[in-house]
């Protein structure tokens, strides 16, 4: 059976138990529609494919080369398919453990999409007010500065621009994505 946003919304609870992470994802879903929509691509597939590529991450924790294949398996048991193109953009944004290779938009925006909601978020807990008045221009000093959120990959963020979409519009895009839900994400 095909997955539905509610139906995964209860995946992500059962199988993510620290809320860091469940707030992640939900992040990650949002940047990930809103990528979808600057490209003119399937909200809903892009959206679907960030929500979901951290299912398996606290069952993967100690054995990173499997970060985002286990996750076919979870859908699997649970009674859940998903595109065939977004379990392997899941799979794809953890290449460097997996080896599955990023080729094309959607597995482009999944791991940049992913990893700008750790540098806005780790920026957003810094500022008095937060995410709300939070610039691109403001972000890429951050983004520059690689001492700060040091675990999260610039490489993997400057990606983005293999879909077409330069740096700053999506750091503009990722942001007003962010502060949309910013009520759900503690800000």
């Amino acid at each position: 059976m095909e997955l539905s946003i509610d139906q995964a919304r209860t995946l992500i609870e059962k199988h993510l138990q620290d809320p860091n992470n469940r707030i992640h994802s939900r992040e990650s879903e949002v940047v990930l529609r809103a990528i979808a929509k600057e490209l003119n691509e399937d909200e809903d597939l892009y959206g679907m494919a960030g929500y979901l590529h951290d299912l398996d991450w606290e069952k993967t924790a100690e054995t990173p080369e499997k970060h985002g294949l286990i996750t076919p398996e979870i859908l699997k048991e649970e009674g859940y398919e998903i595109p065939e193109e977004s379990i392997h953009a899941i799979a794809a944004h953890n290449e460097q453990y997996t080896g599955v290779k990023r080729e094309n938009n959607l597995d482009y925006a999944v791991a940049a999409g992913e990893s700008i909601t750790g540098l806005i978020y780790s920026y957003a807990l810094m500022r008095p007010e937060h995410i709300e008045g939070m610039k691109p221009k403001s972000l890429n000093k951050k983004f520059k500065d690689k001492n700060f959120a040091a675990k999260v990959s610039r490489e993997l963020i400057a990606d983005i621009e293999k879909t077409g979409i330069e740096k700053s519009r999506f750091f503009e895009i990722a942001i007003q994505a962010m502060k949309e839900i910013s009520s759900e994400i503690g800000f």
